[in-house]
């Protein structure tokens, strides 16, 4: 049995192939802004999107090598760097802290850019988590496997409040792991700090949870047609 049902002969070509276009789009958005406005402030999107592309890539690796018979503790290294990485991806909603009416560009075409970057992230994102979810699905079963989406979601979650609040970057865990947990370990121990952390992972994992499921349901969506004909009156 396959790991899911194709609805297109050439569905992964087709799904790249969009992510592609979103991300010259981005790009495209940042380019006007620079040369147009002189305004180069919002250059870290680029960054964050080649970032949020990061987890894809090793999904698909990871989807791959399983359907062709690789085991899945093989995986494990890629699996384990797909999940450092994820963060990235809704990572670029918070960046809406970063509009202001003081830059040079106009406020509607921040906005836009910013919108752009930020859906295109989302959708990286969740295309991702669709295919590790499709590996686990196969693998545990369809219950395991929703719990282990929520709770990676909630790792997510985590990752996107130490890089916006105390802004860790992903590759920090393996460059400076001593330095990283010595930090969190300190932030344990402030009661006020860890409920607020508590609260805003929380509601960052019910929204990126609400969003994912959408998105999963809407991926199974057929046409479905009638198989009587219309009456003729």
């Amino acid at each position: 049995m396959s790991l899911r049902t194709r609805r297109h002969p050439n569905e992964r070509l087709v799904v790249l192939a969009g992510l592609g276009v979103a991300s010259a789009l981005c790009l495209g958005l940042e380019l006007v802004r620079e040369h147009r406005y002189g305004a180069f402030d919002f250059r870290f999107l680029v960054w964050n999107l080649i970032l949020a592309w990061i987890p894809l890539l090793l999904a698909l690796f990871v989807y791959d090598r399983y359907r062709r018979g690789t085991a899945l503790i093989a995986l494990t290294p890629a699996l384990l760097l797909w999940l450092l990485f994820l963060p990235n991806a809704p990572y670029i909603v918070t960046d809406f802290v970063h509009l202001s009416a003081t830059t040079p560009a106009p406020l509607w075409l921040d906005g836009v850019e910013l919108s752009a970057f930020a859906w295109t992230g989302m959708l990286l994102g969740f295309v991702s988590l669709y295919l590790v979810h499709a590996v686990a699905r196969r693998r545990f079963g369809a219950m395991p496997s929703w719990v282990g989406v929520v709770g990676v979601l909630a790792l997510v979650s985590v990752g996107v409040y130490l890089g916006r609040v105390k802004r860790w970057n992903s590759w920090d865990l393996l460059t400076q792991p001593g330095a990283r947990l010595a930090q969190l370990h300190a932030h344990l121990g402030d009661p006020a700090a860890l409920t607020r952390a508590a609260a805003i992972t929380l509601a960052v994992t019910c929204l990126l949870s609400a969003a994912y499921l959408v998105f999963y349901v809407l991926m199974g969506v057929r046409l479905e047609t009638s198989a009587a004909r219309p009456r003729r009156d």
